[in-house]
């Protein structure tokens, strides 16, 4: 049976680590040497991948762990390179997990194609014509991509706005049209602009105006993933705090976020930092995600947090995120990347829904993570003991020299290149 609870994962050798996770998942010959591969992604693939392309660059690829989602274990493969992200993941994953884990739900998959119109004499006369166009505009949009009518999407539905209608200038007035579009499992945006380009046209001719931009959104406030989670108190507590003024605090934390957009995006960065690696690792497009995500938490005029804390009726801490999830599970680098590849057969995942909701679970206990620490001992604790190995990286140290002087820096509280140096140093004139 797979799971996601696997204690005591960190103290293995890597090595160890991949036999483990290839036996829970059933790799096969070929996945277990590209997951040992170190050429992830050969040359020659990501020559073909992007344009004038000079080699690769690597992303540690990490587990996050002990997560249950809808009643369902899940391994999370996470591609960051800061420390402490997938420690703080898995370990407030252990949390929720304790109190009955994440609850989650998504929305149809339903993307928006944007087609604008300028140039009409009578842009209401335009609106009122393409509406009643509705069917055939439907119609012309589906027959541009067959194949995702065949599997059960395509477009449903329009919708028109008209801007800046009181602008002096005629270059300002324009009529925006929306389709509606069910991508399926498919991030989509080739498929949608497949669709709004074939159709400006016949938008142009109905609407007698001018097509000029033609295009997605990334603004997929019609299609997105929800998660939850409520945490009695007494899971909660940790050295010097009990979980009374844990749950206090974070709650403190997130009313400061949900008021001031200086906090908002430091807060909300910390949720993406979550979300982002694994949109990453599954070869989604983390910018899309990104743009959405930010431009939706500040729908309602003013940037605002993501997130939203609060307490129940019987005292327990109730966590809830909501955002757009653009995400898919066929199509793009997904693919064709190997390691996305892994990531996926990893997840175990059958829908590109399922997908979104595994993803703002991870980004709801980022932000959990990064809140409990701040309001306990403060964030640099945790973070710069992990940090610690790298800013010995970084003074030269190799093998096993790096958890030596890594070590060494935490017992001094001083996590500096330049002292790691000097330890460093020292240590080599001692041995």
């Amino acid at each position: 049976m797979t799971t996601s609870r696997i204690p005591g994962f960190y103290k293995m050798s890597i090595d160890e680590r991949r036999e483990l996770i290839a036996q829970l998942h059933s790799f096969s010959e070929e996945d277990v040497k590209e997951l040992a591969s170190r050429e992830t992604l050969a040359v020659e693939t990501a020559d073909k991948m992007i344009e004038n392309v000079i080699g690769t660059y690597p992303l540690p690829l990490g587990l996050g762990l002990n997560f249950l989602i809808n009643d369902k274990e899940y391994a999370i493969p996470m591609a960051v390179e800061e420390p402490s992200i997938v420690a703080s993941a898995s370990y407030i994953a252990k949390i929720v997990r304790d109190a009955g884990g994440f609850q989650t739900e998504a929305t149809d998959r339903v993307m928006i194609g944007q087609i604008q119109v300028v140039g009409c004499s009578d842009f209401h006369a335009a609106k009122e014509a393409l509406m009643r166009e509705k069917e055939f505009i439907i119609k012309e949009a589906n027959k541009a991509y067959p194949s995702i009518v065949a599997r059960g999407g395509g477009a449903n539905d329009i919708d028109i706005r008209i801007l800046n209608e009181d602008a002096e200038s005629t270059y300002n007035k324009m009529l925006v049209l929306h389709i509606y579009i069910n991508t399926c499992d498919a991030m989509g945006a080739n498929i949608i602009n497949t669709m709004v380009e074939s159709v400006a046209p016949e938008i142009e001719r109905i609407a007698e105006g001018k097509v000029y931009l033609r295009i997605l959104s990334n603004l997929t406030d019609r299609c997105l993933a929800r998660a939850k989670c409520v945490i009695p108190t007494h899971l909660l507590g940790s050295e010097g705090f009990t979980g009374e003024e844990v749950r206090d605090g974070v709650i403190h934390a997130y009313e400061f976020a949900a008021a001031d957009p200086y906090r908002a995006v430091t807060h909300n960065k910390g949720i993406m930092n979550g979300i982002d690696p694994v949109v990453i690792a599954t070869g989604n497009d983390w910018r899309a995600v990104e743009a959405a995500a930010h431009a939706y938490a500040a729908r309602s005029g003013q940037y605002s947090s993501m997130t939203k804390w609060y307490a129940d009726e019987a005292g327990n801490l109730v966590g809830e995120l909501e955002l757009p999830m653009s995400i898919g599970i066929v199509g793009g680098s997904i693919r064709v990347h190997p390691m996305a590849k892994l990531a996926h057969k990893i997840l175990g995942i059958e829908s590109a829904g399922q997908l979104a909701q595994i993803i703002v679970a991870v980004g709801l206990a980022q932000n959990l993570g990064a809140l409990k620490a701040l309001v306990t001992d403060g964030i640099q604790k945790g973070h710069m003991a992990l940090h610690s190995r790298s800013v010995a990286i970084a003074a030269g140290a190799t093998g096993e020299l790096v958890d030596i002087i890594a070590n060494e820096l935490v017992k001094l509280k001083d996590i500096r290149v330049g002292k790691a140096e000097q330890l460093l140093g020292e240590y080599k004139n001692e041995h």
